[in-house]
């Protein structure tokens, strides 16, 4: 038979002899001889007529050989595949069961503690209140405040129980707020509440901006007040506030100026991705800051603030320092820094001066918060000459002050339960303690920043950790761990005060109009608030752990807003937070970089 090749050069006959090695070998093969036999079209067709049929054919006996295996082999195999399955399944089963029923993330008190700080801030809002303002309790109130003055006074918050505005503890409130969002605004994410936090603090420096000609280059006044404290014998809501309340401004106001000044500027920094508004508040810092100088700086020579019934300032050169010092940051303007740094402003405001006081932040003493700030910025940015020797001595006087909060100090005492007595065991001393909290917290996370192990505190070595712990007993013992097991944080805990010195939490909401005399009453009661005011931190005990839960006793039950924005800062600083630490670079980030001159050549003695 002659040989016929394919397209591929191929054969297409196969020889009985290859058919006979394919069976020997155990493989068959089925082929239709008469297809290639004839190349007759007709043969060709009847071939590929008969292909499918032999290919079921084939497909058959493929089947039939294939499923000619060992039974034990295949059982085996089966029982190995169930097996295999059954435990992919649980798997799968309990996966999906532990996703569905995952528990939340528990929270530890610190940060159940700070989400609730925040709310006091709510609850003090004035004016026309934002749909997500979420305290049921409260509403709409005095919308005509300032109408006439400027732009009006709407706005801002109320200071503490009585529903007045106070532009110097709103200042200094803000100004710390914005501190700790610089130092941990990852902790605040993490915590869910960084958007909260920078809400309040706008609300806050919206207000301020309206107090005096913030779109001006100069200003002559700005305002003090507004509201009259008279809880003697006016006791109404906010919200039925239906009189004129008083707007008192003020000409020559230095501290309240700078501190409004440090506000504004810190707010800047906060909110420096909004270019605008970013821009809006450093201006206006930057006029009030004038304003309070009189342009004289550290060669001022005007007169002090106006007296307060309640927010008295005892000086103004430490603003100078403390407004100082947060311009140069929200700036860069080397004039600030030059400000600061020099001698004789420190003189004037006695930075180094040792005193009952030395060391007590507060809305009035802002001594210990400058120096620390300006210390910041020699462990980070290593300024050298000129400013080296004097914000040495700022490093070491902070490092003396935080090392007097210290149990082994002897500068301040402590009450049974183990309050430390800032303000010498006068009363409200809980809004001294909660920002020496913060302060020792972020002292310990600068050493920490800067790999500085500890300090040396006169004759002993302390660790970092040990400022931390110190603000972590003063914190604990303000959210219960105290002799009496009270909560001075309203709504965290099961014990904490009950009879508010707070006009809006103590009178029922249904109530919407009455007079101040009809008002009292609700003073007077004998029953618990109808509102709980969460999260307000409230005066606290006195020196020997004692507490009167009386609403009359302002000293005792008032909170507010400068004593909660210590509490919230100190709260933030001391969440678990050894992944995150503080932020060092933002709070720069105005500042460009800094070229050093040269010191003075020696004095060479005359021959």
């Amino acid at each position: 038979m002659s040989e016929r090749s394919n397209l591929w050069g191929g054969t297409f006959d196969i020889t009985l002899e290859m058919e006979d090695q394919s069976i020997e070998s155990g493989h068959r093969h089925y082929y239709d001889r008469s297809a290639y036999q004839s190349p007759l079209e007709d043969e060709v067709k009847q071939g590929w007529l008969l292909r499918p049929a032999m290919d079921m054919e084939m497909k058959r006996k493929m089947k039939k050989r294939c499923f000619n295996i060992n039974p034990t082999v295949l059982i085996r195999s089966l029982v190995v595949v169930a097996v295999l399955a059954g435990f992919v399944a649980l798997v799968a089963f309990l996966a999906t069961r532990r996703h569905h029923h995952r528990p939340p993330p528990v929270q530890d008190n610190y940060t159940i503690a700070l989400q609730r700080a925040l709310m006091f801030f709510n609850a003090q809002r004035s004016g026309k209140l934002p749909a997500n303002n979420h305290v049921s309790w409260r509403g709409d109130s005095c919308l005509d405040d300032g109408n006439g003055y400027l732009n009006g006074l709407e706005g801002g918050y109320y200071d503490g129980g009585d529903a007045v505005k106070y532009s110097f503890p709103a200042s200094f409130a803000m100004t710390m707020l914005s501190w700790s969002v610089l130092e941990y605004s990852a902790k605040y994410e993490t915590a869910g509440e960084l958007n909260h936090v920078k809400d309040i603090i706008r609300w806050g420096t919206d207000y301020l901006l309206k107090t005096f000609n913030s779109s001006a280059d100069t200003i002559d006044k700005i305002v003090l007040q507004v509201g009259k404290n008279s809880s003697e014998n006016c006791w109404i809501r906010p919200e039925s506030i239906n009189y004129p309340r008083p707007v008192i401004p003020c000409s020559t106001c230095p501290a309240l100026a700078a501190e409004m000044a440090a506000a504004l500027a810190a707010a800047s920094i906060v909110f420096k991705d909004d270019h605008k508004y970013s821009k809006k508040l450093v201006h206006g810092a930057d006029i009030l800051f004038k304003f309070a100088t009189k342009g004289e700086g550290k060669r001022y020579a005007g007169g002090s603030d106006p007296p307060s019934n309640f927010y008295n300032s005892s000086g103004f050169w430490d603003e100078f320092v403390w407004g100082g010092a947060w311009m140069y940051c929200a700036t860069g303007n080397s004039s600030y820094i030059d400000l600061v740094t020099s001698p004789g402003l420190a003189k004037h405001a006695e930075a180094f001066w040792g005193g009952p006081d030395h060391g007590v932040h507060g809305w009035d003493n802002k001594h210990a918060g400058a120096q620390l700030l300006m210390s910041r910025l020699r462990m980070f940015l290593d300024f050298g000459y000129p400013y080296e020797e004097m914000l040495k001595n700022f490093h070491e006087q902070i490092s003396e002050i935080i090392c007097s909060y210290l149990p082994g100090s002897h500068n301040f005492k402590r009450t049974n339960g183990g309050l430390i007595e800032l303000n010498h065991g006068k009363p409200k001393p809980l809004q001294y303690v909660t920002n020496a909290a913060f302060l020792a917290t972020l002292y310990a996370d600068y050493l920490e920043a800067t790999l500085t192990p500890g300090w040396q505190c006169g004759a002993k070595f302390y660790p970092k950790d040990a400022f931390r712990d110190f603000a972590k007993t003063q914190i604990d013992y303000i959210l219960g761990r105290n002799l009496r097991h009270m909560s001075y944080v309203v709504g965290f805990s099961d014990h904490f005060p009950q009879y508010v010195h707070h006009k809006g939490a103590s009178i029922p909401d249904y109530i919407k109009h009455q007079s101040c005399q009809e008002g009292l009453r609700w003073k007077e009661s004998k029953k618990p608030n109808p509102n709980t005011i969460v999260g307000a931190m409230v005066g606290g005990p006195d020196k020997h752990d004692g507490f009167q839960d009386n609403r009359s006793n302002y000293n005792f039950t008032e909170p507010t807003i400068a004593g909660n924005a210590g509490l919230v800062a100190a709260l933030v600083a001391l969440l678990d937070g050894s992944k995150t630490g503080i932020d060092k670079n933002t709070m720069f980030y105005a500042i460009p970089p800094f070229s050093m001159p040269r010191p003075p050549p020696p004095l060479v003695g005359k021959p």
